[in-house]
């Protein structure tokens, strides 16, 4: 009897029960009972709903539970918060999802009713306004509408936080521009006539810079309270935006307010801002400019402003957080127009974003685990101090590169799926995950996004996607329309797949799709089954396809086909050991199809003891974040264990000497310049390369298909060359992906 009791009672726990759904529509209210016919109001009732329901334990783990969001707009005032109290079980997942494919948009900002807009009529404004747009600029009062804070704007750019957007706008989803000059193109910079404090070197002084400008136009911004500049004002790395002190209109000078990282520089092509926050440049369709004191948008709509939907960003916090929850799935959403993220999900494990779109916001799209806040009173690079934070992108960057172990409580086995995350302010989507330190899988996944134009304020650093942790996989996406890089990486063991990647790297130098760098014991990296083409410029001097920067080891680069690819090197690398590049199809590159130097030999020789010496980076990473002579890394990467030793000489590091590099069966069409070794000790072995200008059987050139025909001459000259599954490269349709 009691056995039989024990079957019945286990049959009723396996039985799945079914799914219990809640119901939300813009034109619900909070007091009805959360059905189709009665939904809610607003996502935060359906949640509470949906706890309530999950209080009893004896259907708790054999029910789903799905939230249905009616098509329309959800105007958050807070962010949307998921919690352990949210989470789903792995037989009964808790999702929220647009209803039938209905348009459910999540937003941090607020439309501004067309009738609310008027013709400027203020003489003073019309008299700051360019007479080619007096007529068409027109004026809101967001005051009136309830709209108080406007955001303000700040220093951000390379070694600093990233920081909530001051307001922006929107027109029917599309991005526009606060008023600028030039409207195309940039300026470049004049002489310099003092480079300013540079904080990189540990001058704290806090000194802007100044220089010659070489446009009269900025006679017209002498006075103007807020006028900020954006550039690369030294490195093609490394953008800032820095506020105007002053402008001389007699000796024709700009006065910074704030330094620049590595002090003022010019003559480089790259050398190049644009002023922005000009109610006098405001000239065209599809600028704007707000007023902070009177509280005005001034705006040259981009079409007919009756019927369209004009939004201003208003929410600095995420939009939505899922704080150490599991099981729960976002489902064909819309996320948009917030100042800061788009979404934070911190902890918790099996999460799932599926056919979301996030968008217009101001830092980052999706972003898994803890950013920094930086306590150190100056803009800095090695005397950063910090402390991690929750919800917010921050110092994330300054934070790693002093703490390179760093675990940022990214939670395990979470999906972004068949997403699309553009128009964001400071790149894509930062994917964490795993345990550096400890060779522990994250299992974290980003899978068939489209992820673009993801460059709208940050440049440096402000990737598509940044991978760190340990064991993350990043496959089947296109990454495309970027300044700087597609991809950057931190962390070990990571897999990047079948990703289309292209036209990144188009504003920038001594940057790339791919980069990992400075770190010898990030290593187990795998670039396999990719499509690299259009990265870089021709006129650029620096720029990479994959980019293994200042000794980084242990990458696989295999089976890719790179087009059209990078100035100086499609694979590059600085010093690195046990690069192996294999079964690659290189074709039309306008630089070296690879690229070594031994840096230590050549540029980086004053570097040594920055890198090598007792409190040098490699000395920290190695023996003091964690230690390779130890396990895991010991048995993991037993090569690795004399890295940090000295050679017979008593002052050379075998870690200086690049080992065990290779570069074998890849076939390299149509390149001028093929292989650059720079520097003593500059090894990598060649083996069973074919090289030549001609077609060598391509499918369809013309059309960027480089699969070879299967008769292609390729596979009869490279013994061994594997067919290259070009067909199952990027996004995958629905029906395909499992």
């Amino acid at each position: 009897m009691k056995l039989r009791l024990s079957l019945l009672l286990t049959i009723a726990l396996l039985t799945r029960l079914p799914a219990q759904e809640f119901f939300v529509s813009p034109h619900g209210n909070d007091r009805n009972p959360g059905t189709i016919d009665r939904p809610f109001r607003t996502p935060e009732r359906a949640r509470d709903a949906v706890r309530t329901a999950r209080l009893d334990r004896s259907t708790k783990d054999r029910r789903e539970v799905t939230v249905w969001l009616r098509g329309g707009t959800y105007q958050l005032a807070r962010t949307f918060e998921l919690t352990q109290e949210d989470a789903g079980t792995s037989a009964a997942p808790v999702t929220y999802a647009a209803y039938r494919n209905e348009e459910v948009r999540i937003t941090g900002g607020m439309d501004i009713p067309s009738a609310s807009f008027h013709p400027v009529s203020d003489p003073n404004i019309l008299s700051r306004l360019p007479l080619e747009s007096r007529r068409d600029v027109l004026r809101a009062d967001l005051r009136s509408l309830g709209i108080r804070d406007f955001g303000r704007h700040r220093q951000f750019g390379h070694g600093l936080p990233v920081v909530p957007a001051s307001m922006e706008v929107f027109w029917c989803d599309s991005v526009l521009h606060l008023a600028r000059y030039p409207n195309t193109g940039a300026i470049d910079i004049g002489e310099i006539i003092d480079p300013g404090s540079k904080p990189r070197v540990g001058d704290y002084t806090n000194r802007g810079g100044r220089f010659r400008y070489t446009d009269p136009r900025h006679a017209h911004w002498a006075g103007l309270p807020d006028v900020w500049l954006q550039g690369f004002f030294n490195y093609g790395f490394a953008d800032d935006k820095i506020r105007v002190a002053a402008i001389d209109t007699v000796r024709h000078e700009v006065t910074l307010s704030a330094p620049h990282m590595y002090g003022l520089g010019s003559g480089e092509n790259f050398n190049q801002y644009v002023a922005l926050n000009i109610l006098e440049e405001l000239d065209q369709p599809g600028e704007w400019y707000v007023d902070t004191l009177s509280g005005n948008l001034y705006l040259w709509p981009p079409g007919d402003i009756a019927g369209s939907r004009v939004t201003v960003s208003i929410l600095e916090k995420p939009l939505i957080a899922l704080d150490n929850t599991s099981f729960l799935v976002l489902r064909g959403l819309i996320i948009e127009n917030g100042r800061g993220l788009g979404i934070s999900v911190e902890g918790g494990a099996d999460n799932r974003i599926v056919n979301c779109l996030v968008r217009n916001v101001g830092t980052v799209g999706i972003m898994f685990g803890q950013g920094a806040r930086q306590t150190f009173p100056h803009i800095t690079a090695d005397d950063y101090e910090g402390v991690p934070v929750s919800r917010e992108v921050g110092s994330f960057h300054s934070h790693m590169y002093l703490n390179s172990v760093w675990d940022r409580h990214s939670g395990t086995r979470h999906t972004v799926e068949g997403c699309e995350v553009y128009n964001t302010g400071s790149g894509g989507i930062i994917l964490g995950g795993g345990d550096k330190k400890n060779l522990v899988p994250g299992g974290n996944l980003v899978t068939d996004c489209r992820i673009h134009d993801f460059n709208r304020r940050n440049k440096a650093g402000a990737a598509g996607v940044i991978v760190d942790g340990c064991g993350n996989r990043l496959v089947h996406n296109e990454i495309y329309n970027a300044d700087l890089q597609a991809i950057i990486v931190h962390g070990n063991d990571h897999v990047f797949e079948f990703n289309h990647i292209h036209h990144v790297a188009l504003n920038s130098n001594d940057a790339s799709a791919w980069y990992l760098g400075r770190d010898p014991s990030d290593q187990g990296n795998l670039v396999r089954w990719n499509f690299f083409h259009h990265v870089g410029r021709p006129d650029r001097k620096w720029t990479m396809g994959v980019y293994c920067d200042d000794a980084t080891c242990g990458v696989l680069i295999e089976g890719n086909v790179f087009y059209r690819v990078a100035s100086y090197g499609t694979v590059y690398s600085n010093g690195g050991h046990d690069i192996i590049v294999r079964n690659n199809i290189f074709v039309g590159g306008y630089g070296p199809v690879y690229q070594l130097k031994s840096m230590w030999y050549d540029f980086g020789a004053d570097e040594i003891p920055y890198f090598f010496g007792e409190k040098g980076i490699y000395t920290r990473r190695l023996t003091k974040a964690l230690d390779i002579t130890k396990p895991p890394y010991s048995e993991r990467y037993p090569l690795l264990k004399d890295w940090l030793d000295l050679l017979p000489d008593g002052t050379t590091y075998v870690g200086m000497r690049p080992r065990r590099n290779v570069f074998e069966r890849n076939l390299v069409a149509q390149y001028d310049e093929t292989f650059r070794l720079v520097g003593e000790f500059a090894q990598t072995d060649f083996a069973d390369n074919y090289m030549t200008k001609k077609d060598p059987g391509f499918v369809d050139p013309d059309r960027l298909v480089f699969q070879l025909k299967d008769d292609s001459e390729v596979y009869k000259r490279i013994a061994g060359f594997q067919r290259i599954p070009f067909e199952k490269i990027g996004p995958r349709k629905p029906e395909e992906r499992k």
